[in-house]
């Protein structure tokens, strides 16, 4: 009897264990990305490439990470620090395989703002000049590691809880640009060698330009020479690059020799004394031990930590989503939320500044044919090495050549300038909030400029929904077709129709894209065979829109040696921005490439101009159609046309 029930008890344990540890092995790695592709790694197809990508990448992540560092006002070391750690974080949490974190211009600009205004330069001199135990460096150092160690920590902290969907595509390109504008903006007083204060207060860069023409007499002409012919070399090699990077294995490391080539030229002409260029100077070995951010300045910072967290949050998830669009994989947002608030947060106690996703960076491991987060870590390796041996060496490189590599490094926000033409001919309300959003992040801040662009795409869509139109009404039963060829008699095409009957915008375009999708890789999955008959049937299935959800009514199998074709019916559509054309045109895109024909019928002739420039359809086979009859009628033609080649080509064997 104690047997029997010992063994019933096993039984029951184990079912219960059983589920529990599914569960927990489910939510590691839905937690810990790493898991999901450490696994599957391919070292013969992709190490190879990720170690390229890794060392091109450390070039970038050095430079950047020391210049990044001055910008945010701390010693360049700390920009070191700050290429380490997030990327190290983000690729064991994050989801984006092709996305680098670390320093960043956008949250740098932010920081400083702290660092300057609790920690001014002024104070440098009332400050005790002994040097601390921590890197030999001095008190007024590390009181400004400090605050932006606070403002990093606070920054991840509000990220781990935010929101995503209301930063639309028109502003976060208009934020990114008129944030590059003001690092540019910041550059200017190590490009032509001035001594300009820092100036923190609205329209703060036209205060800047001018003091630089108010002092034009100032500049020095070795360190603007110096800056220009450091610009030339980058773009020139970095273009040929990019246009040779087919024929040739690997390309030429353009920053890494510049660095080397500025730095040896310094120190051998002695330009800091003879020229009175500024250099980088001392840079420390080695890494400090770990310390908490010093959580009484909080509440001082809690402005600029609300600036990291929605700037560098949503240039992160921008970066993140076209990384997965390009390459064909999905990312979850509260993941990445969990992944970059992690970067902030536990890189603040190893005196990091505020880190996001850099768009520069992550668009250099696209070119370079990097696969996986690999190239990260094989970065990471590269920078550790210049935190503890080549660090030191760097002291002779002029700052102005930093600088250079900087502005270049920008090129790929500020060429977003092109997507005026683009939202222009889509959709002009776009084309207002980008432009609106622009000049209010270049006159005041990233962060006022990406609330000001939310707050007015929110209130248009507000503004547009009481015109669109509530009801619908049609007459369309269900259609009934037999397609009769020579060939095989009687055969079946399945069309499946769905209605839009509501606006499409960026509140409702994800959603929108994601159930359709599902719609037809659920068809796909639940494929079954045909049975041989002699007369079948074909049924069109009418599918409703509400609120960005596809409702099916009636669901048969499209068979993949069968053509199944899926008609939008888009005279519900009541109006659209450049995020519902954008999804439409990824739409058509996905489907073609799943081999399913999309066809588009009840179109305006504002939404099929949108599209054809959106996604450059011209080129393509006709699918605007005027009526729903009229594109099933061409599909029954292509059909036909089908059928018969097949037939001639038989006939010909």
């Amino acid at each position: 009897m104690t047997g029997a029930k010992r063994k019933k008890k096993s039984v029951l344990w184990s079912k219960v264990k059983a589920p529990h540890c599914e569960g927990f092995k489910q939510w590691c790695r839905r937690r810990l990305p790493i898991l999901e592709w450490a696994l599957h790694y391919n070292l013969k197809e992709n190490l190879l490439p990720d170690t390229v990508s890794g060392i091109m990448l450390a070039v970038q992540q050095v430079t950047q990470g020391l210049a990044f560092a001055v910008l945010s006002s701390v010693h360049p070391v700390f920009g070191l620090y700050g290429s380490f750690f997030p990327a190290i974080i983000y690729a064991i949490f994050g989801m984006g395989r092709h996305v680098v974190t670390g320093t960043c211009a956008l949250t740098s600009l932010i920081s400083a703002n702290a660092v300057e205004r609790l920690v001014p330069s002024s104070s440098q001199n009332l400050t005790k000049q002994s040097n601390t135990s921590i890197l030999g460096l001095s008190d007024f150092e590390m009181e400004r590691i400090g605050i932006a160690a606070s403002v990093s920590f606070l920054g991840g902290v509000i990220q781990l809880g935010s929101a995503t969907f209301l930063f639309t595509e028109p502003v976060i390109s208009a934020m990114t640009t008129g944030a590059a504008t003001n690092v540019v903006t910041s550059q200017v007083k190590y490009l032509l060698g001035m001594k300009i204060p820092y100036i923190s207060r609205p329209l703060g860069l036209f205060y800047i330009y001018t003091y630089v023409f108010e002092n034009i007499k100032s500049v020095r002409l070795e360190a603007l020479l110096l800056s220009l012919l450091s610009i030339v070399v980058l773009v020139v090699v970095k273009e040929l690059n990019e246009q040779f990077k087919r024929k040739i294995k690997a390309v030429l490391p353009v920053d890494l020799v510049l660095v080397i080539a500025a730095s040896f030229a310094c120190y051998y002409t002695d330009m800091e004394n003879t020229y009175g260029l500024d250099v980088l100077g001392h840079i420390p070995k080695g890494i400090p031990l770990p310390r908490p951010p010093s959580m009484n300045v909080l509440s001082a910072v809690i402005k600029e930590a609300f600036g990291v967290a929605l700037v560098g949050y949503a240039a992160s998830l921008a970066l993140a989503q076209e990384s997965a669009k390009k390459f064909k994989y999905s990312v979850d947002d509260n993941q990445e939320f969990l992944a970059h608030g992690l970067s902030n947060v536990v890189s603040s106690f190893f005196f990091c500044i505020p880190s996001a996703a850099a768009m520069g960076r992550t668009t250099g491991l696209y070119s370079t044919g990097a696969k996986t987060q690999v190239a990260c870590l094989i970065s990471c390796i590269f920078v550790l090495t210049v935190i503890y041996a080549i660090g030191p060496l760097l002291y002779w490189l002029p700052m102005c050549v930093l600088a250079s590599i900087i502005v270049v490094g920008l090129k790929g926000m500020l060429i977003q300038f092109r997507d005026l033409k683009k939202y222009w001919n889509v959709d002009k309300i776009d084309w207002g909030i980008w432009v609106s959003t622009y000049i209010f992040t270049i006159c005041f801040a990233a962060n006022v400029g990406l609330l000001f662009g939310v707050v007015c795409t929110i209130a248009m869509v507000i503004g547009r929904f009481p015109r669109a139109k509530t009801l619908n009404i049609k007459n369309m039963n269900e259609m009934e077709f037999k397609m009769k060829t020579e060939m095989d008699g009687e055969t079946r095409q399945q069309v499946k129709i769905i209605s839009i009957n509501n606006p499409l915008v960026f509140l409702n375009a994800k959603k929108f894209h994601a159930d359709l999708m599902n719609i037809i890789q659920k068809e796909h999955a639940s494929n079954q065979p045909f049975d041989d008959t002699n007369k079948c049937e074909q049924n069109s299935l009418l599918n409703s829109l509400s609120n960005g959800n596809c409702i099916e009514e009636a669901s048969q199998p499209c068979p993949e040696e069968r053509a199944c074709s899926v008609v939008l019916d888009c005279s519900g559509l009541a109006f659209f921005d450049s995020s519902g054309v954008s999804v439409l045109v990824e739409v058509y895109r996905d489907c073609q490439s799943r081999s399913v024909d999309v066809s588009l019928a009840h179109c305006t002739a504002s939404l099929v101009k949108a599209m054809q420039y959106f996604g450059n359809l011209d080129s393509e086979e006709p699918i605007f159609f005027k009526s729903v009859s009229a594109a099933i009628s061409d599909i029954h033609s292509n059909k036909v046309r089908q059928n018969l080649s097949k037939l001639s080509e038989q006939s010909e064997v």
